[in-house]
């Protein structure tokens, strides 16, 4: 610090160091990598953090951060813990999406028990091209009907409750699909009120965020 710093009790500000996801805040920004392994909603883009919302289940909690790029569109990131951390980029789609992309009677089995249903993409158009780098050619289920709560809400700092009165969370009920060699997921959100989230989901290495600006 200067002499004249001293003089006044002025500190220098200090800059938050962000190298990590699990450190964003709302307002914080990343740069994607520009590799063509990332599909074009991805590649080299830049993001801001407009949301950090929380999935509770019964033996854990996950964060989910809402990001908006150049174009408008929510993509939603979260992390995958397995024998190491990867980033889980999803998107969502609208009913005549997935009606594009799957033969409606095979997805309907998604939902039928003992939840082992298998899945196959159907050949891409013109209309589906853009979602080639998010499919599998094929899928098998991997959780049927799991129980949880969706709370718009950061909770990485603190447990939710749901006898919390002003937030109790949406409860929902969660199924999903992977591909072969686990890299792409179908993940399905049924709301209690019949709500349905149908999201593709692209899991990749830590290192396609190139750069991390924090937003404070």
């Amino acid at each position: 610090m200067s002499l004249f710093g001293k003089l006044f009790g002025k500190d220098a500000p200090v800059t938050r160091q962000l190298t990590q996801p699990m450190d964003l805040r709302v307002g914080d920004m990343v740069t994607l990598d520009d590799s063509f392994a990332l599909p074009p909603q991805l590649r080299g883009q830049q993001f801001r953090v407009e949301a950090v919302n929380t999935y509770e289940y019964e033996h854990s909690q996950e964060p989910e951060f809402v990001l908006k790029g150049n174009s408008g569109d929510a993509v939603y990131m979260g992390l995958e813990q397995d024998d190491e951390t990867w980033l889980a980029f999803s998107i969502k789609l609208h009913r005549s999406q997935v009606e594009a992309l799957f033969d409606l009677d095979a997805f309907a089995e998604i939902f039928e028990e003992p939840g082992k249903a298998t899945l196959n993409t159907m050949p891409l158009t013109a209309a589906t091209e853009p979602y080639a780098q998010w499919l599998a050619d094929a899928y098998h289920q991997v959780a049927f009907a799991q129980f949880g709560y969706f709370h718009r809400q950061d909770y990485r700092h603190g447990k939710p409750s749901q006898f919390m009165e002003n937030n109790p969370g949406e409860a929902f009920e969660a199924y999903e699909l992977l591909d072969g060699d686990e890299s792409r997921a179908i993940d399905i959100e049924v709301y209690q009120d019949g709500d349905t989230d149908v999201l593709l989901t692209l899991y990749r290495p830590l290192s396609d965020i190139r750069e991390y600006w924090p937003g404070d």
